[in-house]
Parts: structure tokens; C-alpha cells; sequence
């Protein structure tokens, strides 16, 4: 084992949120077992009585892989060129945590991988115990499944068998979301690296099926693409109503009465959003478990800055200028990347985001 394999997962580790011995050899032991599940899909592809259902996701898995690189800049390497089966649903389960009476999420501070707002683990049980500790101390938490992530270039990552049940769209977007990782990462800042893959993976689905002259399918998603905006946008509403609740010097029995109001109105809220889309029932699910601080915090960290990115794709003439304005904008202070982002968002729309990009790359 060389001492890039070594500090490779050590750096997954600390990605995963590890702050003990028993939980950094979990995130090690659990990544490796994942690592020592790969097959090259060539390797796959070349057995006769392979599954169809299975050949077919890889293949279509390929494609998306080889036109990440070609048509969307994002790195030439063997991550996504092998499968690993599971057998779980899930490849980890992120914990999320707030205190009670904030909107920010809490975060873990790591060597190799800076801060990050959640912490990752292989078993569900592991989250779901770990969360519990967590609200023991007051504090709202979530624990959300997660079906791929990136070890940002230390290992070649795989195509896992949690991937297969998504619709193209989000198939391919996946693999576009998390080369996404690799191309820039910023320490300290989950809701950036975030925001900007979303960006990436967005632009990049729009792309694939117009490229490929699918534009009944690029319509559909166009339709689910919008729901999931005007939903964002409905949550970041909520969130930023939470946030100014929390800032008064009121006592925390009024601000708990506050809070419980506050989601309650979203509730009435989404039934107005799903009444103007012919009562489509999609985001009902997301109802089914406890409203916190956590689950808004985890939704903000995805979608807060992707108006922001998207405006600066259609902006760029190439998607390498694309990559180097971003990353200009990662290397400043975070004051002033938040600003910055902040700034490209306000000339964002809706249409903007789901419908015309301009120029871009």
C-alpha cells in the first residue's frame, strides 16, 4: 500500500465526517470493501448471459462517461468505468445537524478535506445512532441516503449497483454531478461544491439530451427540472423566514412556537405549489418525515448557489473558461465568494435556469 493509497483513505475518511478511531476505521473499512467490489465494465460488458436490464445501464453509463469528458470538460480518468454491487441501497447515509434555533448546519473539520457540514457513514444503524446522540443534545438532525459520492480524484471511482433504479436523466446526471467533484473542490465550503456540481450536472442533462436530438425527453425533464426549482425555492423561502425568527431577542418558548408556525405554513404552501402543477404529488414523500432546521439546512447546501453557476455557464464562451471563473471565485474569502455569488444569482429567473442558458459553453 502506497502512502497516496494511505492518505487517499484517510482523506475519504475525514470526508465521511470521521472524529474517532472506531469511526475512522469504519469509513476505511467500508470504502475499501466498496474498492475491492470493482469489475471493469468492459470486463462485464463481454459476458454473454449478462443481465439486460444491467448491460443496458452500463452501456448507457459509457456513453454519459465518454461525453462528460469530450462535451463537458470534466476529467479524462477511469472513475465510472468499473461497477461495484452493493447489495444496499444506499452507498452511505449522511447525518445533517442544527441547533435548534439555527439555519446553518453543523459541521466537522478535517485535515485533508477542511469542513464539511455532514457526517457520512456506511450502515444506516451507524447514521441513525449517531443522530440520535445528536438530538439527545438538542439538536435537529437528518439522516439522508446517499447513492454515489467522489473521493475527488484520490481513487478511480465506481459505478455502483445504488445508481441503477434512477430514470436516464438523473442516471447520467449522477456521473456528471460527481466528475463535478473532481474538477473543483473547495475546502470549507459544502454548499459551493455543492451548488456548483448541481450546476454542472443540470447544464450537462440539458446537453446530453439535445445532443442527441432527445428533446421529448429533454421536455420532461425541463417539467421535473422546474418542480424541483420552484420546490428549492419554496424551501429556501422557508429557510431564510426561520432564519429571521431565530435573530430576534425573543425567548426560545416563542421562538419554538414560531418555528412549528413557520412549517406549518409551508405545508399550506406546497399545497398551493402542487395545485399549480395539475396537482402533481411528487415532493408528497418529502412530507413524510418530521419538518426540522436539518432537512432545510441539506436542501440549501445543494441548490442554494446553482442560479449563481448557471448564470456564470452562460456567461462563459467554453466550459474550461466556465471552470477557471469558478474557481476564481473558490479562492476567495468567503465573505466575499458568498457576495459574489449572491451578485450572478439576482440575474437569474426560472426561465433562465430551465429553459435558455444563452451562449454558454
Amino acid at each position: 500500500m502506497t502512502l497516496r493509497v494511505v492518505g487517499a483513505a484517510f482523506s475519504f475518511a475525514v470526508l465521511a465526517g470521521c472524529t474517532t478511531a472506531g469511526y475512522y476505521a469504519e469509513a476505511v473499512n467500508g470504502h475499501f470493501d466498496l474498492m475491492q467490489r470493482r469489475v471493469p465494465v468492459e470486463e462485464l460488458l463481454a459476458k454473454p448471459d449478462l443481465d439486460s436490464d444491467l448491460r443496458a445501464k452500463l452501456e448507457l453509463a459509457q456513453k454519459a462517461r465518454q461525453f462528460a469528458s469530450r462535451s463537458l470538460g470534466l476529467p479524462d480518468n477511469d472513475s465510472y468505468r468499473s461497477y461495484a454491487d452493493l447489495g444496499r441501497p444506499f452507498v452511505v447515509w449522511n447525518v445533517v445537524a442544527t441547533a435548534p434555533f439555527s439555519i446553518e448546519a453543523r459541521t466537522w473539520c478535517f485535515w485533508f478535506a477542511g469542513c464539511i457540514n455532514y457526517r457520512g457513514y456506511f450502515s444506516e444503524q451507524g447514521a441513525e445512532k449517531f443522530a440520535e446522540k445528536l438530538r439527545q443534545e438538542d439538536m435537529d438532525t437528518f439522516v439522508a441516503g446517499a447513492r454515489a459520492y467522489s473521493t475527488l480524484g484520490w481513487f478511480d471511482d465506481p459505478l455502483l449497483s445504488t445508481m441503477l433504479d434512477l430514470g436516464e436523466a438523473r442516471f447520467v446526471g449522477i456521473i456528471f454531478h460527481e466528475l463535478a467533484h473532481q474538477q473543483l473542490y473547495i475546502d470549507d465550503d459544502s454548499m459551493f461544491n455543492e451548488s456548483f456540481a448541481t450546476a454542472v450536472e443540470r447544464e450537462g442533462i440539458k446537453r446530453w439530451f439535445l445532443d442527441h436530438n432527445r428533446t421529448q425527453a429533454y421536455d420532461s425533464y425541463l417539467l421535473a427540472n422546474r418542480r424541483q426549482s420552484e420546490f428549492s425555492r419554496l424551501l429556501t423561502d422557508t429557510r431564510e423566514r426561520l432564519g429571521e425568527l431565530f435573530k430576534q431577542e425573543i425567548t426560545e418558548e416563542v421562538k419554538r412556537a414560531g418555528k412549528q408556525k413557520i412549517f406549518a405554513q409551508l405545508k399550506l404552501d406546497y399545497v398551493r405549489l402542487k395545485h399549480s402543477w395539475n396537482n402533481y404529488a411528487g415532493y408528497d414523500s418529502w412530507f413524510e418525515k418530521p419538518l426540522n432546521n436539518a432537512r432545510l439546512a441539506l436542501a440549501a447546501t445543494y441548490f442554494e448557489y446553482v442560479p449563481a453557476f448557471t448564470v456564470l455557464i452562460a456567461q462563459s464562451p467554453d466550459w474550461q473558461t466556465f471552470y477557471r471563473l469558478a474557481a476564481e471565485i473558490g479562492a476567495l474569502e468567503k465573505p466575499e465568494r458568498q457576495k459574489r455569488l449572491h451578485d450572478l444569482a439576482r440575474q437569474a429567473n426560472v426561465d433562465d435556469l430551465n429553459v435558455t442558458i444563452g451562449a454558454g459553453p
